[in-house]
């Protein structure tokens, strides 16, 4: 995730992560202003005679404007839903942490245990919603739980922190007012796993993803026809301008639909993570 002062205008219009959109969409760019070129060299060199006029894309471009804002606040509500979902597991291990230091006496076999298996819990959850871990990578950073490989590692994590906590009930060292107080803190770790789950699993509609882009597609493509004979070859300029306008705001879309991966504007899930274990390993000192 991309750290910034959202007071600094300088910054924010000359920052890196412009370049880099620039650099994704150069490919594009180059093909449209070939293309724009070309058909301003026909109307010119051929003297082809023919009334453009930009009222058919004004209209276009305010439906095409409805059409982009709905996509990137469809794609900002599933980010920030993933924000709130990591900031609950953030409260929930807090609060675990707590309740296991409260009520658990510190010299209980199952003390430890039960800290490293509530400290390896974001970084399994976080490593699953990036399509899980190999099995090497898997034995290097979760062998020490003891845990059978399995393709879904927060479930198994989630499953032995119940068990050590049943274990306590039958042996008397918790109460049954107290497993229920811990079994609630239990169940909101699977829910948060479930609605990262839903997020990622669950895209934008293909049909929407598809009409959205042919509209663009055939809006820039006709673009030039609305300029051509009222700027001539600075219409290779206004149209390159307007395609990287309305393919940086798709490509923000893209990128912050899926909040869960590596890019510079998905969640700081690695820093959450991290975060989460120094509050454990203070709490349950």
């Amino acid at each position: 995730m991309v750290n910034y002062n959202p007071k600094s205008w300088f910054s924010l219009i000359f920052h890196s992560y412009s370049r880099a959109i620039i650099k994704s969409l150069f490919p594009a760019m180059v093909l449209i202003s070939i293309y724009t070129l070309g058909v301003s060299l026909a109307f010119y060199y051929l003297k082809i005679e023919f009334i453009s006029t930009t009222a058919v894309h004004s209209i276009l471009g305010i439906v095409l404007g409805f059409f982009l804002v709905f996509r990137t606040n469809s794609a900002y509500d599933r980010w920030w839903e993933g924000r709130k979902a990591w900031g609950t597991l953030v409260n929930n291990s807090r609060n675990l942490a707590l309740k296991f230091n409260a009520i658990i006496p510190n010299n209980e076999p199952n003390y430890i245990r039960l800290k490293e298996l509530l400290v390896s819990y974001p970084f399994a959850l976080k490593d699953h919603l990036r399509d899980n871990l190999p099995n090497d990578q898997f034995s290097l950073e979760f062998s020490h739980l003891n845990l059978k490989q399995t393709k879904h590692i927060p479930n198994a994590i989630a499953l032995a922190l119940y068990q050590e906590v049943n274990k306590l009930k039958k042996s008397n060292v918790i109460d049954a007012e107290q497993y229920r107080v811990l079994d609630n803190e239990l169940v909101a770790l699977t829910d948060v796993t479930g609605i990262c789950e839903r997020i990622k699993n669950t895209p934008i509609p293909y049909s929407y993803i598809m009409f959205m882009k042919k509209f663009i597609f055939v809006f820039m493509i006709t673009l030039p026809f609305a300029f051509v004979d009222l700027f001539g070859f600075y219409t290779v300029g206004i149209v390159v301008l307007l395609l990287y306008i309305l393919l940086s705001i798709e490509l923000l879309a893209e990128e912050i639909e899926d909040p869960f991966g590596t890019d510079e504007n998905d969640l700081p899930t690695d820093e959450l993570a991290v975060k989460i274990k120094a509050n454990i390993e203070e709490i349950m000192s």
